[in-house]
């Protein structure tokens, strides 16, 4: 095998289920060097470097950080949450990249994409620099393959997993829109595909959902059988729902963001099927069903 130098993952420190980090241990098991760049110092990070990572401490809004981490590297996996700083950060590492020259960037973006131009966008600040980031990595002229997962199985822990646990019941505001939720488990896998044989990739763009689309009550049948217990489905008005993001905390930037996909799904935007989990791996994505099944605990057990 020809020397490729470390595969730089960025976001390597997220929590459990988050897509630089999985990326980061399927390269390793696969035997490739991977270099992972983290935020800050801490537990996480030690656990990348007991893993057999190199790590790097940087800031991705920071090109002298950026810089240091690209530098020695052929192919690179970008990605970043819901940040006010995402289409800096992503002009930043287009700038390096050049600058450093690399064989494949790995760019982590989202379906609402697929549905936006110039004269279609949508109230998301995050998803419009999304579609910016896209046009340029597009004008820098990377060798750049393009992923768009749809909404992840598990922002439902994060939205849903109290009520479900409590109250035996999915209380979002998506109305009877449909939606095709996929696993972040799955999108690592796509990216680390890619990023350990990117040739036949380049240039291409990678949409990716679970294998059925559905309403929220339809949802709810799979949460039942997961769990072997009743949970239905709620419709939350989208002020209520708006208000109890407020109350939880979560900064106006991102609740801005989850308001919207709220708003979208009710508009029947996140009613998608394709096939991208399987075209590039080889294997279905995950059901809904199965990923309960896998997260139990956290949607408060299964009854026997």
């Amino acid at each position: 095998m020809a020397d490729i130098g470390p595969i730089l993952v960025t976001g390597a420190a997220g929590q459990l289920g988050a897509v630089g980090r999985t990326v980061s241990e399927l390269l390793l098991k696969r035997g490739l060097p991977v270099r992972a760049l983290v935020r800050r110092e801490d537990d996480r990070a030690q656990a990348l470097r007991d893993a057999g990572a190199e790590v790097v401490v940087g800031d991705l809004l920071d090109p002298a950080d950026v810089y240091r981490a690209v530098s020695g590297t052929r192919r690179v996996y970008f990605g970043l949450s819901v940040s006010p700083g995402y289409l800096e950060a992503t002009v930043t590492m287009a700038a390096v990249a050049r600058e450093v020259g690399i064989d494949a960037l790995v760019n982590m973006s989202q379906m609402t994409v697929s549905e936006m131009d110039i004269h279609n966008t949508t109230p998301s600040r995050q998803q419009r620099q999304h579609w910016l980031g896209e046009q340029a990595l597009l004008w820098s002229g990377l060798p750049v393959v393009t992923v768009r997962p749809t909404i992840f199985l598990d922002t439902f822990l994060t939205l849903a997993g109290a009520s479900v646990r409590e109250r035996g019941r999915i209380e979002l505001p998506f109305g009877r829109g449909k939606t095709n939720p996929v696993a972040a488990a799955d999108v690592a896998r796509v990216v680390a595909a890619v990023l350990a044989d990117p040739t036949r990739h380049l240039g291409r763009i990678y949409e990716l959902t679970g294998p059925r689309s559905q309403d929220l009550h339809g949802m709810a049948r799979e949460f039942s059988a997961a769990l072997n217990r009743e949970v239905a489905y709620a419709d939350v008005a989208p002020e209520e729902f708006e208000a109890t993001l407020k109350r939880a905390g979560l900064p106006e930037y991102v609740a801005q963001h989850v308001v919207t996909m709220g708003e979208l799904h009710r508009a029947g935007r996140y009613d998608r099927q394709a096939d991208g989990v399987e075209r590039v791996t080889g294997a279905p994505p995950m059901s809904v069903r199965d990923f309960v099944s896998l997260h139990a605990d956290e949607f408060g057990s299964r009854r026997p």
